[in-house]
């Protein structure tokens, strides 16, 4: 009876340890996205491929994404919050600044700059855009 209640214990812990670890893989987004405003197309659409799971290994999620308060102001990103799209707020009917008012100029803001400041030979634009 012992030996069969220590291996249901055992077994209890390596599940409940697989689960959580699903879970929190789970939570952390796709691996591997394609990028494509929706809300503002550009005249020529040009979806970019984003390494996902590259850019979290090396960054903090408050890297990349935010949230917005309840006066419209950009809030810091807290662990656990939902992840809106980027269109959700990026976009021209929102009224934010021209460096920012659509999902494209929003990306180039974001993605471009930390490349050309930290990686410059990743700022060229067929590094996402993939023809």
């Amino acid at each position: 009876m012992k030996k069969m209640l220590m291996c249901g214990a055992l077994l209890l812990c390596c599940c409940t340890a697989g689960y959580v670890g699903f879970a929190t893989a789970a939570d952390k987004g796709p691996a591997e996205m394609t990028l494509q405003a929706t809300v503002d197309p550009a005249s020529t659409p040009k979806p970019a491929q984003f390494p996902h799971a590259a850019h979290q290994g090396r960054l903090e999620c408050g890297t990349c994404h935010h949230g917005k308060g309840a006066d419209g102001k950009q809030v810091a990103y807290t662990e656990g919050q939902k992840i809106e799209k980027c269109e959700t707020c990026h976009n021209s009917k929102a009224g934010m600044p021209e460096k920012v008012n659509t999902f494209k100029n929003a990306a180039h803001a974001l993605c471009k700059e930390c490349h050309t400041k930290n990686k410059p030979e990743l700022a060229k634009c067929t590094v996402c855009h993939k023809k």
